[in-house]
């Protein structure tokens, strides 16, 4: 049987960082959603229907899939390309 090892010691510091940072976002993120969901149905904009009927949109989760795609390729060039170590989430992996 052999032995893997997919990311170096210092590798799994930069990821664990990655992760910490992409819970800190999720979070806000979602805060930030419910929110502005909770606004707009207060003031008679949208109903919670309308909102579910919007997330489940093909085009809505397409836009979704791309938005993701982009953000996910920022992340991993952040875990491939070298550079201070001190320093694993630069500008480009949180824009």
């Amino acid at each position: 049987m052999t032995d893997h090892r997919y990311l170096a010691a210092g590798d799994v510091d930069t990821l664990a960082a990655l992760v910490m940072e992409l819970a800190a976002q999720l979070h806000v993120e979602r805060q930030r959603r419910l929110a502005l969901e909770e606004a707009l149905v207060a003031r008679g904009v949208v109903d919670l229907d309308a909102i579910e009927r919007a997330a489940s949109d093909a085009a809505v989760a397409e836009r979704g899939r791309a938005a993701l795609d982009g953000s996910i390729r920022a992340l991993l060039r952040v875990m491939t390309e070298g550079g201070d170590p001190k320093t694993p989430l630069r500008g480009e992996a949180l824009g």
